[in-house]
């Protein structure tokens, strides 16, 4: 048995500790906030679950993802995945490809020409087929990553240190990690796992890497994304909406949006939509103020008023987020020395949550196989 220590509360930290835990592990984890805070990248009840990416591997890893999010509720007796069916359409996003690779992994999917897409439809605008697959949904970041920990608690072998912010990782003469706090607390472990989010790029030097891991590493960009929830049009008495809403990407020649159901953070009352890395570049979560622009809030009314005619086009909540990029967008996954980094990068991360920490726990453990994709200088 080992002792784990984990930085980082959110999605991929939390799916780490439940899954070291669950194998007997001892786990200590780290979080410089509160879990799931909004300073972060996993709070919140509204991040999409889909099946729908251009390249077969993310897609194969979705519906694995998939099996565990579904162990997870049985375990809890708590819904963390809202089932609302996905569309997919624009004149760059390639639905045909995404539906080939549905075909060859098992996905349920329909492809809609415009007119019949707007038959079931009506609140969106189209003009050019829909890729629809049913199985696609909600995640509640912020109940998924309490439940996770409280998973990894009800073993006993988890314990979750609040406000502890990280400042140095060093490794012992006799083994494993000494982690220290900004005020001079430590916590030893065997092993250490980094899923610090949208705070990696300033902790980096911080962590005692070797020079040619660090090298290695891509180069990481974080955005500080604005998001904006709109009423629906066909509202009920509770401001619900009469008609069933999918989540959705649009991805045109003139724009890259995404939109959800808003969940418990927007009252049920709306969806959420934003436009994919459109947010202002940040050195690291350190630097983020939460400010929306004048000029994102017109862009995304614009954007409803042409596109979502289900929406009355006038936001009545705004948020921020962080999204940690790659230039690929991949995940950077590995370990080196019995530092294990998680970085799941690019704003698709959350609907692998458990799936991440399966592979954190591999790597820390030495068991199991992450994908070359994601292993630095592979």
């Amino acid at each position: 048995m080992s002792h784990h220590i984990v930085i980082g509360a959110g999605l991929a930290g939390a799916a780490a500790a439940y899954s070291l835990t669950a194998r007997g592990e001892d786990v200590t984890v780290l979080e410089r906030h509160t879990p799931a805070n909004d300073r972060g990248s996993s709070h919140g009840s509204a991040r999409i679950f889909r099946y729908a990416y251009p390249g077969r591997l993310y897609t194969e890893l979705v519906v694995r993802s998939r099996e565990l999010w579904t162990e997870v509720e049985a375990a809890s007796g708590v819904e963390l995945i809202a089932v609302t069916g996905a569309i997919d359409h624009g004149d760059v996003r390639h639905t045909a490809g995404l539906a080939e690779i549905f075909e060859a992994v098992g996905v349920d999917h329909e492809v809609l020409d415009p007119a019949r897409a707007a038959e079931r439809w009506p609140q969106f605008a189209f003009d050019t087929d829909v890729l629809w697959h049913p199985d696609a949904g909600v995640i509640d970041a912020e109940t998924t990553v309490n439940t996770l920990l409280d998973l990894a608690s009800a073993t006993g072998r988890a314990r979750v240190l609040r406000d502890w912010t990280v400042a140095e990782v060093t490794r012992r003469s006799e083994g494993g990690f000494r982690v220290t706090s900004a005020t001079g607390e430590f916590v030893e472990g065997d092993r250490a796992i980094v899923a610090a989010g949208g705070w990696l790029p300033a902790l980096l030097g911080d962590l005692g890497l070797p020079q040619s891991f660090l090298s290695a590493l891509p180069r990481f960009e974080v955005r500080q994304e604005q998001a904006f929830h709109m009423p629906y049009r066909d509202a009920d008495e509770s401001g619900g909406p009469r008609t069933v809403w999918p989540t959705f990407i649009h991805k045109s020649s003139e724009i890259f949006t995404y939109g959800l159901p808003g969940g418990r953070d927007a009252g049920f009352t709306g969806q959420k939509l934003a436009q994919f890395n459109g947010g202002r570049v940040i050195d690291s979560a350190l630097d983020q103020d939460g400010q929306i622009t004048e000029e994102m809030r017109a862009r995304m009314i614009d954007y409803a008023k042409r596109h979502l005619p289900g929406l009355v086009p006038e936001p009545y909540a705004e948020t921020t987020c962080l999204f940690t990029n790659t230039p690929n967008e991949d995940f950077v996954i590995d370990e080196v020395d019995g530092l294990v980094v998680v970085s799941a990068c690019s704003g698709h991360g959350a609907k692998f949550a458990p799936l991440l920490g399966e592979f954190a726990a591999d790597l820390a453990m030495g068991t199991g196989e992450v994908p070359d994709r994601f292993r630095v200088g592979a």
